[in-house]
């Protein structure tokens, strides 16, 4: 168990982390993930609300449909990321991460408090529940024996509220940060045991901690916070471009629109890449030279692949430089190795989109 944000939370189980990681792409894993923030915004205005703080187009998801988003701040930089979900029952449903759980929620409030002076309806609730991630190609079998409804019909980034194993009220999101099927499942925290108990009497379900979940999440290319991304990363250079919805981009009504409408159409000074490596591991913090040895960038995430037994890791380096198949260096341990820029995800993703 380490300490995180205010939490306990399980680095590993019984298993060793490789061992967990690779029972999460061929089987199915449970995560406990209930330090993250989860809020409620409700009131007529609450997508002009979470569009004056994230870059997404929120108006156009479809009841029950949920993004990937980012809070940017007036200079471009990335304050947090988050799923928002506009749900049918008249509010849109927030996740976001516990390390900025005060941040989020002064932000989220500040704003809630400007509008209602400006006689906006509009309120915030946090929700007191657990959250459950479970994660890897049998999900579906394993929580269909638990729900009425068809599974077929809940595709990646949608949602629907659903009893599960005898737990009403449960909000059951098809999403995750594997790059694996999975759902993360919102569930009245009196209940968290009994629901865990329910799904791990299922063989394929073990419990994986937070070491597959860094190890499997870079694996998909997934960013993380603090990491990867932080408040002096622009979407452009986190590679997070897609995030910024069309009609936003248009308007520029988002917070740091000037810095980052420009860095779409020019060129950006450094970018997220890719790398892979032979040798020792790459680390965060390990410097990026070019090849003939001056130092150019940093990774940020690192670690053996479990599933290609290879290194491989994220960074920023100048653009020129973040070309696929660029041969670099990375220094591991006071030594010079060299380094590829790779595509990613590294592991092909398979969430579930209806064909």
């Amino acid at each position: 168990m380490v300490a995180f944000a205010g939490w306990s939370l399980p680095v590993q189980y019984r298993d060793s982390h490789v061992d967990s990681h690779l029972h999460t792409r061929r089987h199915c894993s449970l995560f406990d993930v209930s330090h993250m923030l989860q809020t409620k915004i409700y009131g007529c205005d609450r997508v002009k609300l979470m569009e004056s703080l994230v870059v997404g187009d929120i108006a156009e998801l479809r009841p029950n449909q949920g993004t990937l988003s980012l809070f940017t701040n007036e200079g471009g930089g990335i304050l947090d990321d988050l799923i928002v979900t506009n749900t049918s029952e008249g509010h849109l449903y927030v996740v976001s991460n516990a390390g900025c759980w005060d941040k989020d929620l002064a932000l989220m409030q500040d704003k809630v408090r400007e509008l209602q002076n400006m006689g906006s309806d509009v309120g915030l609730e946090v929700v007191d529940n657990a959250l459950l991630a479970l994660q890897g190609p049998t999900v579906a079998q394993v929580l269909q024996a638990g729900v009425a409804g068809d599974l077929r019909k809940l595709s990646f980034m949608t949602s629907a509220v659903m009893e599960v194993f005898g737990v009403s009220g449960c909000r059951v999101t098809r999403c995750g940060y594997t790059g694996e099927d999975g759902v993360e499942i919102s569930v009245p925290a009196a209940e968290a045991v009994h629901l865990a108990t329910a799904l791990l009497e299922n063989p394929e379900v073990k419990l994986a901690g937070l070491a597959a979940r860094d190890s499997l999440r870079l694996e998909a290319g997934l960013c993380l916070y603090g990491n990867d991304i932080d408040e002096h990363t622009t979407p452009v250079e986190g590679s997070l471009s897609w995030t910024l919805g069309k009609r936003r981009r248009a308007a520029m009504d988002f917070p740091g629109a000037a810095v980052i409408i420009p860095q779409l159409k020019g060129k950006v000074q450094r970018k997220r890449v890719g790398l892979m490596c032979e040798g020792a591991p790459m680390r965060a913090h390990s410097p990026i030279l070019s090849t003939e040895g001056t130092v150019i960038g940093t990774v940020t995430s690192g670690c053996p692949s479990p599933c290609l037994k290879k290194n491989v890791a994220m960074g920023y380096v100048p653009f020129e430089y973040s070309r696929p198949g660029t041969r670099l260096l990375v220094e591991v341990r006071r030594k010079q190795q060299m380094a590829v820029v790779s595509k990613m995800p590294f592991v092909p993703t398979n969430y579930y989109t209806l064909k």
